[in-house]
């Protein structure tokens, strides 16, 4: 099993920062890919930022420039660091790993950007 766990969300004014993190306990073996997804109300769920085991990281056209991944392959942890936010950055935030394909999420964090 599995547990993705996220902190770091809350409420920030636009412009501000936040730095979001997620720590994988448990049999965390194994695991590939792991990233961040968001969703906001009346929205699909959309990726934000992939980093893979390789080093290929994948952002959202939407978030280039201004969210950066960083990873700790090694303890299974992945963060983001959010810059510059915007109203339409207001989602939950939903930790993401791939281990054996068989995807795993995170419980969600709200991030709130007030204009």
């Amino acid at each position: 099993q599995v547990q993705l766990v996220e902190s770091g969300g809350g409420l920030v004014q636009a412009g501000g920062s936040l730095r979001l993190s997620c720590a994988a306990s448990g049999v965390i073996f194994e695991i590939n890919t792991m990233g961040w997804y968001r969703q906001a109300p009346g929205k699909q769920r959309e990726l934000v930022a992939i980093d893979t085991s390789g080093g290929a990281t994948n952002y959202a056209d939407s978030v280039k420039g201004r969210f950066t991944i960083s990873r700790d392959n090694a303890k299974k942890t992945v963060s983001l660091q959010m810059n510059s936010l915007k109203p339409e950055d207001t989602a939950v935030y939903y930790c993401y790993a791939l281990r054996r394909g068989w995807p795993v999420w995170g419980q969600g964090t709200q991030v709130t950007v007030s204009s």
